[in-house]
């Protein structure tokens, strides 16, 4: 990576210095290069320069005990997280083709759609909130998550008519008439889940922001926990079928909404929540841009691979390639939440140092999280591989259905170490506010390169689904690369000034407080 390369604004049609679709009086401008030269001024508790292998290692080995401090708990909450509706499809696998066809359709597109929305305009939080927290700003956070919740919730009330039009809508786009009918039904009792992301993704953003990744972790442990249990109980034992799925789905959500909620207004969280507050209701319209801007970023990665479910859907026996689609979906998640985990921290770390005014720890930071997620990934994919013959027993019942899953094992393996690179670079790009930029990253590779090249590769050329898969795995790696390019081209002495300005302009010129 190289300090003094300088990573390009993306400039407005005037050819001004803002953001695309900000305003003047919005705290994510572009500042010029003379208030750069003269606003910022390095840190001495930055990283040392680095000479040589010796210096490396041993910056390594101390990068790696603050990322994986951070890291450690939030993979596991990812892994948690994401378990809940994986082990709902697991369960949903052993009762009939129809049942495990409605939870995937269900789960990867309707709450699919949902999830990238509130996840996306929830990671809004993860610029500010970080970077307020490295500059001393605590007393804002709180602020800034009450405003996520009155966005998203608002979100959530504009996302229940799809819910509601669940079925209609997946006959629309071609799916068959039972699982369309299945699918619908299954959404419908899937609405507590919609507000459930709407108040999580805010408090998520807001506890990471401190590093209080320990008891999301604990919280998250006792819903997989519960959630396993009556999982088995109810869809298993009692044969509740979909309504069953639907029932324990919502209540392990709303467990960790509560149980998170529970500990900040107890007082855990000092300073960052002091109560309810009239300013939530303050600059909205400002909030609401940099909502649908992370929105856009992250909801272009989320629908990419919903995409993938979806044409398996018009694929021949339809049904026998949605389910195997969604074991090795399931997996990838599963490792994809490593990632993610990751991201979270990489974000907490790289918002934090540019907040503090620490732009070369931010930068190695970098370096830091995109080696250990490679080598994460790597593993994986020789676990799965090793095992290929065995694992897809533990999710399907049907033989053809486990044969396909053996056949697309190699294609799955390739695609973890793709995408456990992709999330810690995107990470990377929230921790330092460039989601304007790297949506139009996604578009270009994802949505012009990727899905096209998939539809030809297995509809044209009749590779059947792993020509889809092949053809989307190619705009991934596009993608990777063109986020590679971004992050070393970026010059972090100047995203350091980018932030400093960034804080003077949202919450005012503060008081810097020392942080805890």
């Amino acid at each position: 990576m190289a300090d003094d390369n300088t990573k390009q604004p993306l400039l407005s049609p005037a050819g001004d210095d803002h953001v695309v679709g900000l305003a003047d009086d919005e705290f994510l401008l572009r500042p010029s290069l003379a208030s750069f030269r003269s606003s910022f001024v390095p840190d001495p508790d930055d990283i040392a320069p680095i000479t040589g292998a010796r210096d490396f290692f041993r910056e390594f080995k101390v990068e790696s005990r603050k990322l994986w401090y951070l890291a450690g708990p939030a993979v596991f909450t990812s892994l948690c997280q994401y378990s809940l509706g994986a082990i709902t499809q697991t369960f949903a696998g052993h009762l009939s083709t129809i049942d495990l066809a409605a939870v995937t359709v269900e789960n990867s597109v309707i709450a699919g759609f949902s999830f990238g929305v509130m996840l996306g305009m929830g990671s809004a939080l993860e610029t500010l909130c970080g970077q307020a927290f490295g500059a001393g700003q605590i007393d804002m956070l709180g602020v800034y998550m009450q405003r996520s919740w009155v966005i998203l919730n608002a979100t959530a009330v504009i996302l229940t008519a799809l819910y509601v039009a669940a079925a209609p809508f997946l006959r629309l786009i071609g799916q068959t008439e039972e699982i369309s009918a299945a699918a619908g039904r299954m959404a419908l009792y899937m609405i507590p889940q919609l507000y459930a992301y709407a108040m999580n993704f805010p408090i998520a953003k807001f506890l990471q922001a401190q590093s209080k990744m320990m008891v999301m972790a604990w919280v998250s442990g006792a819903a997989i926990a519960m959630h396993t249990l009556l999982s088995w109980l109810l869809m298993l034992r009692l044969r509740w079928g979909l309504a069953g799925a639907a029932a324990v789905l919502n209540f392990s959500w709303w467990f960790i909404v509560v149980a998170q909620l529970v500990y900040i207004f107890s007082g855990a969280c000092g300073r960052a929540w002091s109560g309810f507050s009239p300013k939530a209701f303050q600059n909205l319209w400002s909030f609401v841009r940099l909502s649908l801007a992370s929105a856009v970023m992250l909801c272009l990665e989320t629908w990419y691979f919903m995409a993938l479910v979806l044409f398996a859907g018009y694929l021949k026996n339809a049904e026998v390639a949605v389910d195997a689609l969604s074991i090795c979906t399931n997996i990838l998640g599963w490792a994809v939440m490593v990632a993610i985990g990751l991201n979270a921290a990489i974000s907490v770390r790289v918002s934090n140092e540019l907040g503090a005014g620490h732009p070369r720890t931010a930068k190695f930071s970098v370096v830091v999280v995109v080696m250990s997620s490679f080598v994460l990934g790597v593993l994986i994919s020789a676990v799965l591989l090793i095992f290929r013959r065995q694992y897809p027993a533990l999710f399907a019942d049907d033989e053809v259905v486990k044969a396909l899953v053996y056949n697309l094992t190699p294609l799955l393996a390739t695609c973890i170490v793709v995408s456990n690179i992709q999330p810690t670079l995107s990470g990377v790009a929230i921790g330092g506010g460039w989601q304007a930029l790297v949506a139009y990253v996604n578009i270009a590779c994802y949505y012009l390169l990727g899905i096209p090249a998939g539809l030809i590769m297995g509809y044209v050329l009749n590779m059947g689904l792993e020509g889809i898969w092949y053809g989307m795995l190619g705009g991934t790696v596009v993608q990777t690369l063109v986020l590679f390019w971004i992050v070393y081209k970026t010059n972090w002495n100047k995203e350091a000034s980018i932030a400093a300005d960034r804080i003077k302009q949202w919450a005012g010129e503060p008081e810097i407080k020392e942080v805890d």
